[in-house]
C-alpha cells in the first residue's frame, strides 16, 4: 500500500510527514533526475504504509522540474490513494490543485491543513458540503499538533483498499485550462467558506508554545524541573519528622531486649524497615504518583509523548515506543508488559531493554533520598538528564548492531481537561497499595534477615562476592548486601544501605561522589525480581539474562562516568 503526499509550497505537507515518518526515512531523486522526494513507512490500523512526500507543486501542468516529475509519478499506477494537502486559510489557491488532481481518477483524500490558522482568520469551512461537491473525502487537520492525523490515515487506507471507489467527475470537465479551474476554485472557496470573527482559543494558544520545536522543549525542562523541586519540596518536609517520630519509637520499643542480642538486632532490623517505607519511600513516592497523575489528566503527557517521539526515531525506535518509557516512570513491570503493542520482535526487545532502564517510583526514592537530600534536587535533576542521555547512546548502539526500518508514528492530541482529585487519587492509591501490600512487607523481612546476617557475620560473605564491582567503583565494601537484596526490590538498596552502614545519616559514611556513584548504579543495574519475570514472560528467558547483563554493564560504565564527573566538579 502507497500513499502520495501532494501539496503546494508551504501547506504543511512536510511537517505531516515529518511527523508521522519513521527512524529510516530516506530521500531518492527521480530516474534520470536531480528531483528528490522523501518516503517512509508508518503503520495503520495494524498495516505498514508506504507514505511518499512528493515536491510542493502549484499544478501538475506547471513547466518546472519538480512539478512535472510530480506529475509523471502520480499518473503512475503504484499509488493506492492520494493525499492533498490544503492550506485552509488560503482555500481557493489550494482547491486549484485540487480540481487537477481530480482528474486523474485516483482513490483521493482532501487535508485541510492549519486549520487552526483559518479559525485565527474567522474562516469557516463547510467540510461536510464540501465533500459532497467534490466527491472526496475531506478531512480537517492541523499536522504540526497532531490533530486529526490518525482519522486521515485511516480515511486513506479505506480509500487504498476500495480502488474502484473512484472521484465523481461532476462538473470537471471544463476545469483543464488554468482561467477556468481559477475561477471555479474560487467559486467553490466562496461557496463553502464564510468570513466570522478571528479568534484563538485558549488550547490553541497553549499549544503554540507546548508544542513549539524549541520553546517546547524549554517548558517540557522547566516542567520537569519544578516537578523535581516539588517532590523533592514536599518528601523533605515530610521525611524528618517522621523519621524521628521513627527512632524516638524505636529506642522505646527496643528498651527491654538486651543490646547486642541476636533478637534486638532482629527487632531493630523489623523496625528500620517499618520505618524506612514510611519515612524515607512514601514521602517521595506520594507527590511523585500524585504529580504523575495531575500530568496525565490534564493532558500533557501525550504532548510529552509528542514532543519525544523525533526522539524515539532517533535512537532507532518505534514512536510508539514511547509509551514504555512514559509508564517505566511509574513502574518498570507495566512498562514491559506495554511493548506487546509493538508489532516487530526487533522493536518489542529494543524497547524493553531500555524502558528498564527508566528510573521506576522505587529508584525514585534512591535518587531522592540519598542524592536530592543530600546534594540538593538539581543535582537529582541532573541524574535523571544523565539517565534520558545514557539510554539514548544505549538505543542508538543497539540499534546499529540490529538495524531495521522502524515505522512512523500517528498520535492524536487530545484536548486539555480539568483533573479530577478522583482519578488522580484512584491511580495513586493503586501504585501505593502495590508498595504496601507487596514492596513493604519485603523491606521489613529484608532489613530482618540483613540484621540477621550481620549478626552472624555472614553479610560479608556477600560483600565479598560482589567486592570487584563495588570496589571498581570505589564504594565501601558493606554496599554489597544492599545491591544484592536491591534486586527483590528497588527500594531495598536504600533502606539496608542505612543498615549496612550503621546509620541512616548517609553523609557522615559516604562521600558525595560515592552518594552519586551509589545512586547512578541503582538506576541503571538489574531491574528488579518482578520486571525479570516480566521480561521472561513477555520475551523469553535468554532475553531475560541478556537484558539483566546488559544492564550491569550500563550501570557500571554509567556510574564511572558520573564518579568522574563529581570528583571534578
Amino acid at each position: 500500500m502507497k500513499f502520495a503526499l501532494v501539496g503546494q509550497p508551504n501547506c504543511g505537507k512536510s511537517t505531516l510527514f515529518n511527523q508521522v515518518a519513521g527512524y529510516k526515512a530516506e530521500t531518492g531523486n527521480f530516474s534520470g533526475t536531480t528531483v528528490a522526494f522523501t518516503e517512509s513507512q508508518v503503520r495503520v490500523m495494524g498495516e505498514v504504509v508506504e507514505i511518499v512526500d512528493l515536491p510542493g507543486c502549484y499544478s501538475l501542468r506547471g513547466t518546472n522540474p519538480a512539478e512535472q516529475e510530480a506529475a509523471r509519478y502520480l499518473s503512475s499506477c503504484d499509488i493506492n490513494a492520494v493525499i492533498d494537502v490544503a492550506d485552509a486559510s488560503h482555500l481557493a489557491s489550494a482547491l486549484e490543485l485540487t480540481l487537477e488532481l481530480l482528474s486523474l481518477n485516483k482513490p483521493m483524500i482532501l487535508a485541510l491543513n492549519m486549520m487552526d490558522e483559518a479559525a485565527r482568520l474567522g474562516l469557516h469551512i463547510n467540510g461536510p458540503a464540501l465533500q459532497t461537491e467534490l466527491g472526496i473525502p475531506v478531512l480537517p487537520l492541523v499536522a504540526s499538533k497532531g490533530r486529526g492525523v490518525k482519522g486521515l490515515f485511516s480515511k486513506a487506507l479505506e480509500a487504498g483498499n476500495n480502488p474502484n471507489g473512484k472521484v465523481q467527475q461532476a462538473r470537471r470537465e471544463d476545469s483543464n485550462d488554468a482561467i477556468t479551474r481559477h475561477a471555479l476554485a474560487m467559486e467553490i472557496a466562496q461557496k463553502f467558506t464564510t468570513q466570522g470573527e478571528r479568534r484563538t482559543s485558549w488550547q490553541d494558544r497553549l499549544d503554540d508554545l507546548l508544542l513549539h520545536p524549541f520553546w517546547g522543549y524549554a517548558v517540557l525542562l522547566i516542567v520537569l524541573l519544578g516537578f523535581f523541586e516539588a517532590v523533592y519540596g514536599l518528601g523533605q518536609l515530610i521525611e524528618s519528622p517522621i523519621l524521628a517520630f521513627f527512632n524516638h519509637l524505636t529506642s522505646i520499643l527496643l528498651s527491654p531486649l538486651s543490646q547486642g542480642s541476636f533478637f534486638y538486632e532482629v527487632a531493630l532490623g523489623v523496625m528500620q524497615g517499618i520505618a524506612a517505607g514510611v519515612a524515607i519511600v512514601l514521602p517521595y513516592l506520594l507527590p511523585f504518583l500524585f504529580g504523575l497523575g495531575v500530568l496525565e489528566d490534564v493532558g500533557y503527557l501525550p504532548r510529552i509523548a509528542f514532543l519525544m517521539d523525533a526522539f524515539m526515531h532517533r535512537i532507532g525506535l518505534h514512536g510508539k515506543a514511547i509509551v514504555p518509557f512514559i509508564l517505566g516512570y511509574g513502574c518498570n513491570v507495566p512498562a514491559v508488559m506495554s511493548t506487546r503493542t509493538l508489532e516487530e520482535p526487533r522493536d518489542r526487545y529494543m524497547a524493553a531493554a531500555l524502558a528498564t532502564l527508566v528510573p521506576c517510583a522505587a529508584r525514585l526514592a534512591v535518587v531522592f533520598g540519598l542524592v536530592a537530600f543530600y546534594l540538593g534536587p538539581l543535582a537529582a535533576f541532573a541524574l535523571y538528564i544523565f539517565n534520558l542521555l545514557v539510554i539514548a547512546l544505549t538505543g542508538r548502539i543497539l540499534s546499529s548492531l540490529n538495524p531495521e526500518n522502524t515505522p512512523g508514528l500517528i498520535l492524536e492530541m487530545p484536548s486539555y481537561r480539568m483533573p479530577t482529585f478522583k482519578n488522580i487519587f484512584a491511580k495513586a492509591w493503586f501504585r501505593v497499595r502495590e508498595f504496601v501490600v507487596e514492596a513493604w512487607p519485603i523491606l521489613i523481612v529484608g532489613s530482618a534477615v540483613l540484621a540477621g546476617l550481620d549478626y552472624f557475620h555472614i553479610a560479608s560473605i556477600f560483600n565479598w562476592l560482589i567486592r570487584p564491582l563495588t570496589w571498581v567503583m570505589g564504594l565501601p565494601a558493606q554496599v554489597g548486601v544492599p545491591l544484592i537484596f536491591g534486586i527483590l526490590r528497588k527500594e531495598l538498596s536504600l533502606v539496608m544501605l542505612g543498615q549496612a552502614l550503621g546509620t541512616t545519616n548517609f553523609a557522615s559514611a559516604l562521600s558525595t561522589t560515592q552518594m552519586v556513584t551509589y545512586a547512578t548504579f541503582v538506576m541503571f543495574y538489574v531491574p528488579c525480581l518482578a520486571t525479570l519475570s516480566v521480561l521472561r514472560r513477555e520475551l523469553g528467558t535468554r532475553a531475560m539474562f541478556s537484558v539483566a547483563a546488559l544492564t550491569v554493564v550500563i550501570g557500571l560504565v554509567a556510574a564511572l562516568l558520573a564518579r568522574g564527573v563529581a570528583i571534578i566538579l
